[in-house]
């Protein structure tokens, strides 16, 4: 799986092992955010991850890189429709997120679009991270559908 990069968009796309509302708690619990939001490159605390799943509301969290740097994010829910759609900004940069969870014969389709990407993020760099964000949420719905068989 790769992130498609388009000027200031970035847009990846994923069919998913686990239903749309497996996917959706992935998006919304602060356990499973802290299981896969750092992908390869980073890690998240658990204790870091705070979300206020509403419009307006705001998710937040640490990523600490292999270095030991920790850097805080922060997003504010725009849109919330469960099961289907979350959009959240980043208000620093102004980046906006919509993520995409539709059904699928075997699991999920879940897209990923990132607009108003600031020019630092314009990177293969950024677009391998998400990619590696994506597989690591992969891997961590195939450890859940594991330990609930």
């Amino acid at each position: 799986m790769t992130a498609d990069l388009r000027g200031d968009e970035l847009i990846a796309r994923r069919h998913l092992p686990a239903g749309p509302a497996r996917v959706w708690a992935a998006f919304t619990a602060p356990a499973s955010i802290a299981a896969f939001w750092g992908g390869s490159h980073a890690t998240v605390p658990a204790g870091s991850v705070t979300v206020d799943l509403r419009p307006g509301g705001e998710f937040a969290l640490d990523t600490r890189g292999s270095d030991g740097t920790t850097h805080r994010l922060r997003f504010v829910y725009v849109s919330v429709t469960e099961p289907h759609e979350l959009v959240f900004d980043e208000p620093v940069t102004g980046l906006r997120t919509t993520v995409t969870i539709r059904p699928a014969d075997t699991g999920t389709d879940l897209t990923v679009h990132q607009r108003r990407l600031p020019p630092e993020l314009r990177t293969t760099q950024a677009a391998d991270g998400l990619a590696s964000i994506l597989e690591a949420l992969e891997t961590h719905l195939r450890h859940l559908e594991r330990s609930t068989s």
